[in-house]
């Protein structure tokens, strides 16, 4: 019943959202995300105890054989945490702020909450499907309604994207509900399937280019930084540091357990794909003057080298990047936090404008270099460990692409430390000398990133642990 009530505790209190005024609806979306993180740390513990209470399955539409049905492994557990801990975050930091329509706004954010659960927890393919839109339309009026000035033709290019990437997956589902000898669209009955490698082979990229469009990788990924630079940034936060992993997630829920020969045989395009995106997204973000366009180049080479490492097909490699999807959305959270801060107080994210903040705001000069340092896997954060494992995996398989997926923590280092430089060292000017720094609200949520940074830097075991029990 934990499950079922990780998604209807954000569904219904985004649908009573809609209908509150005043200060009603950031007092509800907080009393929501609060009681979601209580219960994703109920499902953490209850799948230590007995794992099969957290499974639910009723009838839906037994006319197509298919049910809903619900459930968590450790890779479920897990992310369904990170989306809990994501709202919350998100929450907190915009408590104070103004929001135009506060309502529609909150309505939406805790909607799209319900979607993410719903895919993370689905063990029915059609329904894995449904919660698959349900997150993103509320997402499209977000960005649409609440966007930047070029809003429309990006939030219009983000729809086109997404909607080619799902039809192609609803083909790929029917085609395979078909070939079941029960005609269901449950999980069990897919991965049992013994397809011909001929059409795997057309099958994989059904659901890879879905997958590969959320995540997203390398050549599917230019709706992506346009997208984060125009939306607005709370809703940024979530796309970045939970929606992304929907793509992950279904590689490794849905397209290898159910296509692993045709998996295999695309392997090495799967990782030079993911490679190139490293590469070529670390070059952009260097030469980067805009704090939003650099962080989400930042976040194309890191979901590429989780991209890379999952088909390295090998547990090292497989625990690296469940232990990452965790982490970097903590971490880039924190980072989105910040520019949140400072496009709040200035009006400005050009780096070019900025500078010597570390004197005005000494809290999120701290805040901003620690977690900085975390995004770029600084040994005893909670980005080492992650990426240490998912550069052994694919050095297990082939030690090459490890060495050119490499070359992502180097460039990674360089555009990260200029935009430290760039932002809260050197000379200020009559702008940033007007700043103030951190509130209470965003004091504490980018404590809680920088306590998580520490706590699995320096003691990954439980989330090790946690991961360890995906399938």
């Amino acid at each position: 019943m934990l499950t079922v009530l990780l998604i209807l505790i954000p569904f219904i209190a985004g649908l009573i959202a809609f209908g509150l005024k005043g200060s009603g609806p950031k007092v509800l979306g907080m009393i929501a995300s609060l009681a979601s993180v209580a219960t994703a740390i109920g499902t953490v513990c209850t799948l230590q105890a007995d794992p099969k209470k957290l499974s639910f399955v009723t009838n839906w539409i037994p006319q197509l054989g298919s049910q809903f049905r619900v459930g968590l492994d450790g890779m479920g557990t897990m992310l369904c945490l990170l989306t809990a801990i994501a709202f919350l975050l998100v929450f907190i930091t915009i408590y104070n702020r103004d929001i135009e329509r506060p309502n529609s706004f909150y309505g939406l954010m805790l909607l799209s909450q319900a979607g993410l659960v719903g895919v993370f927890t689905a063990f029915d393919a059609l329904q894995f499907y449904v919660f698959w839109e349900l997150a993103l339309i509320p997402v499209y009026f977000l960005c649409s309604m609440w966007g930047g000035e070029k809003r429309i033709p990006v939030t219009f290019k983000f729809f086109v994207y997404t909607f080619l990437g799902s039809l192609l997956m609803l083909v790929g589902i029917i085609y395979l509900y078909f070939q079941t000898p029960d005609h269901s669209f449950s999980w069990t009955s897919f991965t049992s399937l013994q397809l011909s490698m001929g059409d795997q082979k057309w099958l994989f990229w059904l659901f890879f280019v879905a997958f590969a469009i959320k995540m997203p990788v390398f050549p599917f990924h230019t709706w992506q930084p346009d997208t984060y630079e125009q939306s607005p940034t709370p809703v940024t936060m979530i796309l970045s540091g939970v929606m992304v992993k929907m793509g992950l997630f279904g590689v490794l829920r849905w397209l290898v357990p159910v296509l692993p020969e045709g998996a295999s045989m695309w392997t090495d395009v799967a990782i030079v794909l993911s490679i190139i995106g490293i590469i070529y997204a670390s070059c952009i973000a260097m030469v980067q003057s805009d704090l939003k366009r650099l962080i989400a180049y930042s976040s194309i080479a890191h979901i590429g080298l989780m991209s890379a490492a999952i088909f390295a097909h090998n547990e090292q490699g497989t625990q690296g990047v469940l232990l990452q999807m965790f982490n970097h959305g903590i971490n880039i959270i924190g980072l989105w936090i910040i520019v949140e801060v400072i496009q709040n107080r200035l009006g400005i994210k050009n780096m070019d404008q900025l500078g010597g903040m570390a004197r005005k705001a000494p809290r999120m000069a701290i805040f901003l270099v620690i977690i900085s340092l975390a995004n770029i896997g600084l040994p005893l954060t909670n980005g080492f460990i992650g990426e240490f494992l998912m550069f052994s995996g694919l050095f297990q398989y082939n030690h090459w692409f490890m060495a050119f997926a490499g070359l992502g923590i180097i460039l990674a280092a360089v555009y990260t430390l200029n935009m430290i430089q760039k932002v809260i060292f050197g000379e200020g000017n009559t702008l940033t000398d007007t700043t103030t720094d951190l509130q209470p609200g965003e004091t504490v949520a980018l404590s809680l990133v920088v306590i998580i940074i520490f706590v699995l830097g320096v003691y990954p075991q439980p989330m090790l642990d946690l991961v360890s029990k995906a399938f």
